[in-house]
């Protein structure tokens, strides 16, 4: 008896009791798709947060007061100095390793005004030098980045995000025009490309002037600021963020036997972070979906073995005609498999798109675990083996003759 004439045998058998091969199979589509949606979800968490970090520039360091992750109510953190820019541009004096250096300075959250418009009054008006936009991966569509005058003679210019733009200068060229922020007056000399929302956080939704004007206009040198730089390249991050502790120590008059009383924060530690979470969630999808597979093939195997009784005549029949103990055995485990196989493409399917919400969600893109779509064939077929071939054996060893006999 051929493959062929066996699956053909397998589904008609399976046929013959829809009800009971429909229960069989969500008992599998229930374990298969809390597997698929987990790992699926998971998978679109890390497509958005890698891509995340692309955006954020993946060798840029922050030095901050705080870290970037905190547990408690951080009181430890709050105690240290701040960050200063005196400090920064000491280090920027000191540092020797740097590609490029920048401030972090949001001053205030104000509405923008030109001509009649206006925004609403939720934009971040921030500080800093040239480097902030590479620092930062933002890219101007029209105009000129910050000059080092700008910053040394504390020019009222400005950079506009894509939101401010889209607010004030919807139908005209802004670059060249006069904005006014909080009683001051500021000509564009840039606008930049959206780039859209990070980790939550807008980023188009900003005014960008040389951080020596905003302490002119805003005051307050003392102010808690975050320090990015840029390491020369990945390779060099470790040494990189080894001068700027030396330095900031140095800076800060840290004692030798004191701890650092800053963080060097790097996209690398969020990563870390991460991917530690995400472990969390493949194993709990893996641990519930493991749970409900076994009890699923465990099904299986009682309403296999349940067909095998209702089937003794059938079976006894086939045996009569010539049919062997390999030929039966090859049926009941054809049709265990099927079971799991069919069952299991449904809590995929179910599994990829139930997960795929999340990209929606986020505005991230969608994914396609291949991966897991080859393990769960793999998975579901040693399943359907597993725990058919009890029932298989059952039926191969049937007598003939007690098999005709029985009602």
């Amino acid at each position: 008896m051929n493959y062929l004439e066996i699956l053909k045998m397998s589904l008609s058998a399976l046929k013959e009791n829809k009800l009971r091969t429909i229960l069989t199979m969500l008992a599998i589509i229930v374990g298969v798709f809390a597997i698929i949606a987990s790992v699926t979800a998971v998978n679109v968490l890390d497509t958005y947060f890698n891509n995340t970090l692309s955006v954020m520039g993946g060798s840029v360091l922050s030095v901050a007061k705080y870290p970037n992750i905190r547990v408690g109510n951080g009181e430890e953190y709050r105690n240290r100095k701040n960050i200063t820019f005196d400090d920064f541009e000491r280090l920027q004096s000191m540092t020797r390793l740097a590609r490029t250096i920048s401030p972090w300075e949001t001053f205030n959250w104000a509405e923008v005004v030109y001509s009649d418009k206006k925004t609403e009054p939720n934009i971040k008006i921030r500080g800093t030098n040239e480097f902030f936009l590479s620092n930062n991966s933002f890219e101007i569509e029209l105009g000129r980045n910050f000059q080092q005058d700008d910053i040394s003679y504390s020019r009222k210019v400005a950079i506009i995000g894509d939101d401010v733009r889209k607010e004030l200068f919807k139908n005209e060229v802004a670059v060249g025009k006069g904005i006014t922020v909080d009683g001051q007056s500021y000509t564009v000399i840039a606008t930049l490309k959206a780039k859209g929302t990070v980790l939550g956080n807008k980023q188009d939704d900003i005014v960008v002037i040389p951080y020596t004007t905003g302490l002119q206009v805003y005051g307050g040198g003392d102010r808690d600021i975050i320090i990015q730089v840029s390491a020369p390249n990945m390779t060099l991050i470790p040494e990189t963020m080894d001068e700027l502790i030396g330095i900031m120590r140095t800076i800060r008059k840290v004692a030798p036997d004191k701890p650092n009383d800053f963080e060097i924060n790097s996209n690398n530690s969020l990563k870390g972070t991460f991917e530690s979470f995400t472990g969390y969630l493949y194993l709990f999808g893996f641990f519930v979906g493991g749970i409900s597979l076994l009890g699923a093939g465990i099904g299986v195997m009682n309403i296999m073995l349940v067909s095998v009784t209702e089937r003794t005549k059938e079976i006894g029949i086939r045996k009569a005609i010539g049919a062997t103990r390999s030929a039966i055995t090859k049926q009941f485990l054809t049709e265990a498999v099927f079971i799991c196989q069919l069952g299991g493409i449904g809590g995929f399917l179910l599994g990829v798109i139930v997960g795929n919400l999340a990209a929606l969600a986020i505005e991230s893109e969608m994914v396609f675990p291949w991966f897991a779509a080859i393990g769960g064939i793999m998975g579901l077929t040693v399943i359907g083996l597993l725990f058919g071939v009890f029932p298989a054996m059952k039926a191969a060893k049937l007598d003939p003759i007690e098999s005709l006999r029985y009602e």
